[in-house]
């Protein structure tokens, strides 16, 4: 199957597609190289059908993301951010979006 990725803002770059087969992990990554300080780093996906959901926001350092068997972290330098599906199945297959706020 296929994730697809898309900027949510000018503020951020992502790439514009990625491709995984089931079962194997794949790093979603988002540049965000004039991040000011105090902004967080909010992510989200919209499958086919349904309303955009909301992930989870990060503004350093990593957490764990149960719901969804994946990690989520910043670069030290606070200038990408990447969401790191584990185990993505084909209910995975959506846009994923990065933006700033």
């Amino acid at each position: 199957f296929s994730v697809a990725v898309a900027a949510a803002r000018a503020q951020v770059q992502q790439d514009l597609w990625l491709e995984t087969t089931e079962g194997t992990g794949i790093n979603i990554s988002c540049s965000h190289p004039n991040k000011r300080t105090g902004e967080t780093i909010y992510w989200y996906r919209h499958r086919p059908d349904q309303a955009p959901e909301f992930l989870a926001l990060i503004a350093r350092g990593s957490k764990e993301l149960s719901d969804i068997a994946g990690q989520l972290w910043v670069s030290a330098d606070h200038r990408s951010s990447a969401l790191w599906l584990r185990q993505p199945r084909r209910g995975d297959a959506a846009v994923y979006y990065c933006a700033l706020g």
